[in-house]
This record gives C-alpha cells, structure tokens and sequence, in this order.
C-alpha cells in the first residue's frame, strides 16, 4: 500500500480545506473544540451544510446520493473535518442503519428512507440494548408478534430498550425484536424500523454523572408497526444486525477525532509546568505523550488498511479498530486531565450548554475536560464491549 498521496488526492484535500474554512459557522467549531455539549439544532445544522454540499454520506454508493470518493479521499476528508473542528455527522442514519437498508431493505424502504437520511429529515437511533442484553444482545426480550386485521399486515412490539443515545430527538428507531421463541435465540430476531411518533412509545430520560441527558431508556407497549418495515427477511435480523455493528465499529476508530485532541493535548502541556519547566519537556508525562502518539499513528495505517478493501465490507478487523480506537480515545481524555490537574474539577454545566460564555474558574479549556473524562469511559462499552471485540479478535483473526 502506497501511503503517500497522489497529486489529485493532495488537490482534493485543498478543496476541503477551502470549504471548510468557509462553511463551518464558527460557534460549532468553538463548541467543538473546547469540548463543549452541542445541541440538536447543532448537528442538524451541520448535516444540512454538508447535505447541500452532496458531503453528507461518502461512503455511499453514488447511487443513492453518495460522492464516488475513492477510500483515500474519505480518510482525507473526514481528517479534514476532524482537523476543523466539525460536529460529527450523527452516524445512526447515515453510517449505521442506511449501510443495512441498501444492502437487505425492499426497493420500497431505499426509495423512502435514504433521502430522508440524506436531508436529515429523520433523526434515528439505535434500539438494540436491552436491561439483561447488552454484550449478550442475542438474549434480548422484546417481541414483535404478527398480525393481520383491517388495516393491514403489522406487528405488535412490546418490550424495553435502553441506553438509547439521543432517543429524546429521535424520528424513528431501528430495532432488533424478538419474532420467534422456539428456535436458538440468534435464530429468532428480526430488525424493524419503528416511527417514534407511534403510539405505545414512551422515553425516559437516564441523567449520567454530569447531568447531561444524552441516553434514554425506551418503552413499547402493545406499538404498531406495519409489516412493511420489516428489512430483509423474518428471524434474519441477527445476520443485519452484525453487518451494522462492523460499520459502527469501523468508525468509532475516529483517527482524525483523536489526532485533533492529541494536538490540542500538547497544547496543554506546553502551556502548565511542572518544576518550573513546560510540562510536556518532562519525561515522564512526554513518554506517555510518545507511546500514545505512536500508538495513534499505528491505527491510522490499520484504518488505511480497512479502507483499502471497503469492497469487501467490514470484518473482524472492525474490532481491532474499535479496541485500539477506543483505547486511545480514553487514554487522550486521562491525559488531559492530568495535564490542568485541580483547574479540570469544578463542574459547570452552565458554562458546558453555553448558557455562559466562560466558565466560573478562570480556564475555559480546562473546565469541560472532567466531564469529557467521565463521558468518554462509554467508547469502551458502546458499539459491542471491547472485551467482547478482544473475543472476536481471539476467534476469528487468530484463530484460537
């Protein structure tokens, strides 16, 4: 694999730059790279930038409103975006649900949903979570029972979900159900598209440590949903499910994500001291700050690698990217921390949802960076636990 760029890749990332540079609305880019909490009306601002740009889904085929880039192009752009501080595209649509409608859903279900994704006038999210299915999701509980009456064929769902990210803002849920009891449990699950508006849906909000409502449990009690949002066939929905997570996994890497925050790291420690000297100059502290960097520049090349064989769809190699993406994700986020020591503990939601414009201590990059600590132990759970990942990689790359 050639890692240098092409004249035309080199031109191309010009071409971002200069849209970036002129389309990003300066308070997303303050927000984002000051850690501070974006609201709704914040991504979908941004998607609709990009949608009116054709930017929206570059990994999709041109055929449904994708850009045709070549795997290169997509790594530079979404570099690009990182490096400028963009809000990241809520990937439940776009990146996670969309990818299972082209490759299983009917004609019907592409024509309606993915321009819907593509102008972000559905907001979706993810209902596979459950209270007791979690790293085991095929022991999930929720049913889905078939019927047929006046107004057509439906199913019946009822059941829970839970630690549903953003369900408060969500137009429609992508859902796995429970169809049949009486085979093997991944034998017996079928992935439905559900209108949120439904009656029979209820939300409760789950407030985390820094009361900041970001996921939802979700609740269906005897909802409606016509047999037509059923994508693929009946009790295959483990086979879709799978085929999802490993685009979920792929992109939770977030390469350019982390190289961002590690510059904006060595801007911290070059700014505190320690015995008198830049905190990045002592050896200790800068040991860690090499092996991470090394660490990030090795799953940069991996994710090169990944993409390079995009034709072949995700595999195994997924969950190497989400391991490591991850690992270095939260070892960022701690050696932030460390970084501004004391001036990282007030807590300030008020200054974080931009109520305020500085914070109540006097250091406005360090105040978010606890919140950010405490809500970054999440990216080792979300998208399937990395114990579960290492799992994966011990059985199928392996071979143990």
């Amino acid at each position: 694999m050639d890692l240098n760029y092409l004249d035309e890749d080199l031109a191309f990332r010009d071409e971002v730059r200069t849209f970036l540079a002129e389309a990003l609305p300066l308070e997303l880019q303050h927000k984002v790279r000051h850690h501070l909490r974006l609201s709704k009306d914040d991504s979908v601002r941004w998607h609709k930038i990009l949608a009116s740009k054709g930017w929206v889904a570059p990994g999709w085929p041109v055929e449904f409103g994708g850009t045709g880039w070549t795997p290169v192009q997509r790594h530079i752009f979404e570099e690009e975006c990182a490096r400028a501080g963009t809000p990241q595209i809520m990937p439940f649509g776009v990146n996670m649900v969309a990818p299972v409608i082209m490759a299983f859903g009917s004609p019907e279900q592409k024509a309606y949903y993915l321009p819907r994704i593509l102008s972000c006038e559905d907001w979706w999210c993810q209902g596979y979570s459950e209270p007791g299915a979690g790293s085991d999701l095929a022991s999930l509980k929720t049913t889905a029972v078939r019927g047929l009456d006046n107004e057509g064929d439906h199913y019946i769902v009822n059941g829970q979900k839970t630690w549903t990210t953003l369900a408060q803002h969500a137009d429609m849920i992508f859902c796995l159900v429970r169809t049949d009891t009486g085979v093997r449990k991944q034998e017996g699950i079928s992935f439905l598209l559900i209108d949120m508006h439904t009656p029979g849906i209820t939300v409760r909000p789950i407030i985390m440590l820094d009361e900041d409502h970001e996921v939802n449990e979700v609740f269906f009690d005897n909802v409606r949903v016509p047999a037509a949002n059923l994508v693929g066939q009946e009790n295959r929905g483990w086979t879709y499910a799978k085929y999802l997570l490993g685009h979920e996994r792929t992109g939770i890497a977030a390469v350019g994500r982390s190289k961002r925050e590690l510059a904006f790291l060595k801007t911290l420690a070059a700014r505190e001291s320690k015995n008198g000297k830049p905190l990045i100059d002592d050896p200790h502290f800068g040991a860690k700050l090499a092996s991470l960097e090394i660490e990030l520049m090795a799953l940069e090349m991996t994710v090169l690698r990944v993409l390079s064989r995009a034709d072949k769809g995700p595999g195994p190699e997924a969950s190497v990217l989400k391991v490591r993406g991850t690992d270095i994700q939260q070892l960022l986020s701690e050696l932030m921390v460390e970084a501004v020591g004391p001036m990282a503990l007030p807590f300030d939601p008020a200054y974080l949802d931009g109520e305020r414009d500085h914070s109540v201590v006097d250091d406005d990059d360090a105040a978010p960076l606890l919140s950010h600590y405490f809500n970054y132990r999440k990216t080792s759970i979300y998208g399937g636990s990395n114990e579960i990942q290492r799992n994966i990689i011990t059985q199928m790359i392996l071979g143990l």
